[in-house]
C-alpha cells in the first residue's frame, strides 16, 4: 500500500492541492527556478507539512507533478486518444490537442519541459517522466496497430515507426509553439503528421 493510499480524505485533498499548485509554479518557473520555499508560499503550506506528504522532498514532489501533468494532458485528448483506429478519430485527436494547448496559459508541453530539464539534473526522475511520454506514445502505436489489423493501413506499415513520427512531430510543434508563442507551428506539425499517416493508408 502506498503512502498516498493511507491518507485520510482531507489529507489526500491537501496533497492534491499541493501538487496542482506546485505544477503551476514549476510550469511557470521550471524545476530549477522553483524552491521548496516557493512551493510552501504558493501552496500555503509549511515545510514540515510539505515533507509529511512528500518525504522524499522536492524530487518526490516533482515526480507527483509529472504524474499530474501527464494525467491532465492525456485526459484532454480523450476520448479520441483511446480510439485512434479510424481517420475520423485521428482528426478528432488533432483537434483535441490543439484545443487543449490553445487553452493553456503557458505555451508548450509541461511533460516535455520536465523531461528536458531533469535529464541533466535528476536522471532517475527524468526516467519516470520518460515513462509518461512512452505511455502517451503507446496510445498512438496501439491505434495504428488496430488500423493495420483492420486493413486501413498497408500490411507493411510499421505502427512503431509511424507512432514515433507522429509523436516527434507533435513535440517539435509544441517546442516551436512555445518559442513562437503561437499555435500555428503545432497545427502545421499535426497536419503534416496526419498527411504522413494517410500516405500509409491501404489502397485496395
Amino acid at each position: 500500500m502506498t503512502a498516498t493510499a493511507k491518507l485520510t480524505p482531507k489529507g489526500a485533498a491537501t496533497r492534491a492541492r499541493i501538487v496542482a499548485s506546485g505544477a503551476d509554479l514549476v510550469l511557470a518557473r521550471g524545476v530549477g527556478g522553483t524552491s521548496l520555499d516557493d512551493i510552501c508560499t504558493g501552496t500555503a503550506t509549511s515545510k514540515s507539512q510539505l515533507f509529511h506528504y512528500f518525504p522524499g522532498g522536492k524530487s518526490e514532489l516533482v515526480g507527483a507533478i509529472a504524474a499530474f501533468q501527464s494525467e491532465r494532458v492525456l485526459r484532454a485528448q480523450q476520448p479520441f486518444l483511446g480510439e485512434l483506429d479510424s481517420w475520423a478519430a485521428w482528426q478528432g485527436w488533432r483537434d483535441a490537442v490543439l484545443a487543449h494547448y490553445g487553452s493553456q496559459r503557458h505555451w508548450g508541453c509541461p511533460i516535455g519541459a520536465l523531461a528536458t530539464e531533469l535529464i541533466g539534473n535528476d536522471p532517475e526522475r527524468a526516467a519516470d517522466v520518460a515513462r509518461h511520454m512512452d505511455h502517451w506514445r503507446g496510445y498512438l502505436r496501439a491505434g495504428l496497430s488496430r488500423m493495420r489489423d483492420a486493413g486501413l493501413l498497408r500490411a507493411d506499415a510499421d505502427p512503431d515507426t509511424l507512432a514515433l513520427s507522429v509523436f516527434a512531430a507533435l513535440h517539435g510543434g509544441l517546442l516551436l509553439t512555445q518559442t513562437m508563442r503561437s499555435l500555428k507551428p503545432l497545427e502545421a506539425a499535426l497536419d503534416g503528421a496526419l498527411t504522413t499517416l494517410r500516405a500509409a493508408a491501404a489502397t485496395g
